[in-house]
């Protein structure tokens, strides 16, 4: 039998209309399944650490909601065995774009039900795990500011997720001022006199699709992280178009480094999020997690 979490206020409703459709077609399918609405992560994982204390023979689990709500569920999820099912229905998916998932509601749930589960790493942080992306300094301000917008609910509803996140960055370039940033990666330290952001990724993407890390795999035990410094405001907002390619690891105020341990300290306390979740502030130590979670990905997926 397969498990659903329905988070239905993912994606302002998006969530219902994609567990809707969901349903439709198990039910025509004679499917087996069994799920739940959902308003918050608290509620989320206490009813699946509980489903999966009575029942431990789940195919697996569908999450149909945002990166958010994937992250709320990871402490449950992690080291279960049971693979994690995505059905992108939130603001930024980056977990869905990360694993290849495809946006269409019938071809996730294919890969649901006839794709290959696959391990896949965790970033591990003090008390609590991360899937995608552990964002530190600017970007988590963009974020964090996208979170709590109008306008994120205004792209939502255009079905342009990505947009909120491009607003939010002209947003915080208004407040947001560097500081001097130290990332120690695998015993090495790196020094920066005026850092913006240090990603730490597991997947390619985050914010929405922004390419931050073009080379991290989902599988490799390496953490992939990308330090943004030395640079003027005007350079910065020039900086995050070639983001959506991937482009800017050529400019030489952008640094990439990869490792399995890697700590962040900063002169100011730095806000940290984790899967686009309030997660830490600065300093902080990040590890990979090496096959922690099984997902289900398309049979096509090389990860």
């Amino acid at each position: 039998m397969y498990l659903f979490i329905v988070n239905q206020n993912s994606g302002n409703g998006g969530g219902d209309r994609v567990w809707k459709k969901i349903r439709d077609i198990l039910q025509r399918r004679n499917i087996p399944y069994d799920y739940i609405y959902t308003r918050s992560a608290e509620e989320a994982h206490s009813y699946l650490k509980e489903q999966f204390a009575l029942k431990s023979d789940w195919r697996a689990v569908g999450v149909v909601g945002g990166d958010g709500t994937i992250h709320s569920l990871l402490p449950a999820m992690r080291d279960s065995g049971i693979p994690l099912a995505v059905f992108p229905a939130g603001s930024g998916n980056d977990t869905a774009r990360g694993f290849r998932i495809p946006r269409k509601t019938a071809a996730a749930l294919d890969v649901m039900l006839e794709g290959m589960p696959r391990n896949a790493d965790l970033i591990s942080i003090s008390g609590g795990s991360t899937l995608t992306a552990l964002a530190v300094g600017f970007d988590a301000e963009v974020a964090h500011n996208v979170n709590n917008s109008r306008y994120k609910k205004i792209c939502n509803a255009l079905g342009m997720g990505r947009l909120a996140y491009i607003i939010g960055v002209f947003h915080t370039l208004l407040t947001f001022r560097p500081a001097p940033l130290s990332v120690e990666c695998d015993g090495i330290e790196h020094t920066f006199p005026s850092a913006w952001l240090a990603a730490v990724n597991n997947v390619t993407t985050y914010g929405g699709g922004l390419a931050i890390c073009p080379d991290a795999k989902t599988d490799d035990g390496l953490l992939d992280i990308c330090i943004v410094h030395g640079c003027s405001r005007l350079k910065l907002m020039l900086l995050f178009p070639t983001l959506l390619f991937g482009k800017h690891t050529r400019f030489p105020f952008v640094t990439m480094l990869r490792g399995s341990n890697v700590t962040i300290h900063s002169s100011l306390p730095r806000l940290a999020l984790g899967d686009g979740e309030h997660v830490a502030s600065t300093p902080l130590t990040a590890s990979a997690d090496p096959g922690a979670l099984r997902v289900m990905c398309p049979d096509s997926l090389a990860v």
